[in-house]
């Protein structure tokens, strides 16, 4: 299936439904050893350092670039609601907080990611220094082929 994304100062809003029910859309959100499997975007792989998932737990965790660079992420989980919600805040530049929600849609899921900016300078390095919209799309396209492959 295929995705939206937009970006409108401040927010970056993007949204993709899966062939696939909220619990393995969750699971692939929430479980370290399937997130690793299809975190970032294309071409990206990632190495989880810590994974404390529960509300006020640190998600640290390196975005390896396909051009051999690596990316420090830091966030929060700072609000967990089970098969429906989360939101985490990305605790540096550039620093966002990120809404996913999880909804059923017949028999699939439509998942919404929500990146809210603090200032105008994060949201300018999001979307033009890192490409966030383009990024977005490839981090979702990622998911649903994570979702489509047996085992």
């Amino acid at each position: 299936m295929t995705g939206t994304a937009a970006a409108n100062y401040p927010e970056i809003l993007t949204t993709r439904i899966f062939d696939a029910p909220p619990a393995l859309v969750w699971a692939a959100w929430t479980e370290p050893e399937k997130i690793v499997r299809w975190w970032g975007p294309e071409g990206f792989t990632t190495t989880i350092h810590e994974m404390d998932f529960r509300e006020g737990g640190k998600w640290e965790f390196t975005m390896h670039g396909p051009d051999g660079t690596d990316y420090a992420n830091h966030k929060i989980f700072v609000e967990i609601s089970h098969l429906q919600r989360l939101v985490l805040l990305h605790d540096g530049p550039p620093r966002h907080s990120m809404t996913i929600t999880f909804e059923p849609h017949g028999p699939g899921t439509k998942l919404t990611m929500r990146h809210l900016f603090e200032d105008r300078s994060a949201y300018d390095l999001a979307v033009i220094g890192h490409g966030a919209v383009e990024g977005a799309l490839q981090h979702l396209a990622n998911l649903d082929a994570f979702l489509a492959a047996p085992g």
